[in-house]
């Protein structure tokens, strides 16, 4: 399979979501709060004192111009542990994300494995694999968050795992027996790098000696961009 090539386009732009979002429709067209729950490592749980995309997302979906989105209270779950990679996140996939009942969930995986390789990505994608199969019994819509694209993953092997990560994702996301949808991080983080000329020193968290985590100004634009993507998902018609 062909590497993932990132658009040029400038301001950057992620990629629309593949399938749309169903579930978050229906519920949108009826009362109540909606729950979405983030399950991650530590771009979920937040690092450093930068407020993590989960809550960032919460304000925005409720803050959206969107009027079938604005004024709605959505309560987005944060169930992101530092470190943790695939297998950990499946094995409290149950109590941690099953048991809360989600209209949404978003599982960040994936850059711990490629930064670290351990577990190697190819261990990281069997323990995907099983939580979609376990997430795949419930009524929820599937998001997938790849890896981002930072300094320590810059080196030739380092960047071998997290393009294999990312196609790995990806396989994961298409073999699943339910709609499962990727957002594309790493291709829109390297769009603002390589395209639009953003410094990592701007990308990432100042206070991070490992420069892996993102900077406060990385969270907001990562939020809103998550946030449009989803509410694009919701609209009815053609995804292009």
């Amino acid at each position: 399979m062909p590497e993932s090539t990132p658009s040029v386009m400038i301001p950057a732009q992620p990629a629309l979501f593949q399938h749309p979002m169903t579930r978050l429709r229906q519920r949108l067209a009826g009362p109540g709060a909606i729950k979405i729950v983030a399950l991650g490592s530590s771009t979920t749980a937040g690092e450093g004192g930068i407020v993590p995309y989960p809550h960032r997302l919460e304000t925005f979906l409720r803050n959206h111009g969107n009027p079938t989105f604005k004024g709605r209270n959505f309560d987005v779950l944060n169930r992101g542990i530092g470190s943790q990679e695939a297998p950990q996140e499946r094995d409290r996939m149950q109590q941690d994300v099953i048991d809360e009942h989600p209209t949404v969930v978003i599982w960040q995986v994936g850059t711990n494995s490629a930064f670290k390789n351990n577990p190697t990505p190819d261990v990281t994608a069997e323990a995907i694999r099983d939580g979609l199969t376990k997430l795949a019994k419930i009524s929820a819509d599937i998001i997938l968050m790849d890896p981002q694209y930072v300094p320590p993953l810059l080196p030739p092997d380092a960047m071998a795992r997290a393009r294999t990560m990312v196609r790995l994702i990806d396989e994961a996301a298409a073999g699943a027996s339910v709609p499962v949808n990727v957002f594309k991080r790493f291709d829109f983080m390297q769009q603002w790098h390589d395209a639009e000329k953003i410094s990592f020193d701007r990308i990432v968290d100042p206070t991070d000696p490992e420069r892996l985590h993102h900077s406060d100004w990385s969270v907001i634009r990562l939020a809103w961009n998550l946030a449009e993507v989803m509410v694009k998902a919701t609209v009815p018609g053609p995804m292009a």
